[in-house]
């Protein structure tokens, strides 16, 4: 299916009147590759989406898929498909036939359709239920017929819409790894929105952090992680403490932060909140400047030292495990 074809945006611009969606970003997708476009609502990541996907028109700059610009083609002629976060299932065609639609569409005989829509349920492990209505399918189940909906059209690059925020907390884990596991298997571009820090950083062999319809950050999801560069980078991808420091603002994981005494260590502190959370207990401190830090310490350190709230401690880490931010 994959043809070796690389997505670049380039100064990609949207406006909506006066607003600026999306502003001027631009980066280069490795054909192959796992992406997440990551951030919080508002800041332009389902417009990037829409845009690359042909459902919303580009203000500015372009859209280059293998060094053709796709940015004004209709979406049936770009080589991208999209998942919509609501699935948008027919409601009176079964499984089989809403796989097959945009086959029909094109003209394609019945026969034909159906030989290639049951090889996309079997793609996605949904034989048995081709003759099943939308609303017979459990939600996992509508998100498979959804995809292989988008998948059977051949694309070089499939487009995903928080495809997994409708499913429970269990489902959407699952789901997770199925996801993958069809990435690696078709060897195409999956592009997927999400607000979700966890979901991006299982998923994802890249992420994009949007933030004010500009891109913060970029590349490789564990350089981006173990890395932030701004505030707000370390702070939405969670797991991170942003503190201000006498010579300027630092980033440390939670995980790297050791408890001390209070007069043995580089942070003061007082103990604010407790969480037990199974494998790992998470403490809460106020610090110097109307600051909060929280210390990820496994349940086995907590407990053989405990703490009370309101307790003053010290807070240190290695010298390597923070690093500065731009702001």
């Amino acid at each position: 299916m994959n043809r070796n074809l690389d997505l670049e945006l380039i100064s990609l611009t949207k406006r909506y009147g006066s607003t600026v969606a999306v502003d001027s970003i631009s980066y280069h997708f490795d054909a192959g590759t796992y992406a997440c476009l990551l951030g919080p609502s508002g800041c332009g990541k389902s417009s990037t989406l829409r845009m690359i996907a042909g459902h919303e028109s580009v203000s500015d700059g372009s859209i280059t898929l293998g060094k053709r610009d796709i940015s004004h083609l209709p979406p049936a002629k770009r080589g991208t498909a999209m998942m919509f976060q609501n699935y948008a299932l027919f409601p009176h065609l079964s499984v089989l036939d809403n796989v097959a639609f945009s086959l029909k569409m094109q003209g394609t005989d019945i026969a034909t359709r159906h030989a290639r829509a049951g090889e996309m349920l079997e793609l996605v492990d949904m034989s048995n239920l081709a003759d099943r209505f939308p609303d017979q399918l459990s939600g996992g189940q509508q998100q498979r017929a959804a995809l292989a909906r988008a998948l059977i059209t051949k694309p070089d690059v499939l487009l995903l819409d928080e495809p997994l925020s409708a499913l429970d907390p269990f489902l959407r884990i699952r789901m997770r790894a199925e996801l993958k596991k069809l990435q690696r298997e078709l060897g195409i571009t999956f592009v997927h929105v999400t607000h979700g820090q966890d979901e991006a950083l299982a998923l994802a062999d890249e992420i994009v952090v949007m933030n004010n319809a500009v891109i913060e950050q970029a590349g490789k999801t564990r350089a981006v992680f173990d890395a932030p560069a701004t505030a707000f980078v370390a702070r939405f991808l969670g797991s991170h403490n942003v503190v201000s420091m006498p010579d300027g603002m630092i980033a440390i994981r939670s995980d790297a932060l050791q408890i001390k005494d209070a007069n043995a260590a580089k942070l003061p502190g007082t103990i604010t909140n407790i969480e037990y959370q199974g494998t790992h207990v998470a403490l809460t401190a106020s610090v110097p400047g109307e600051q909060e830090v929280t210390a990820l310490l496994s349940d086995k350190d907590f407990f053989g030292s405990p703490k009370n709230l309101g307790e003053a401690i010290g807070l240190d880490w290695e010298a390597g495990a923070a690093h500065a931010l731009a702001g």
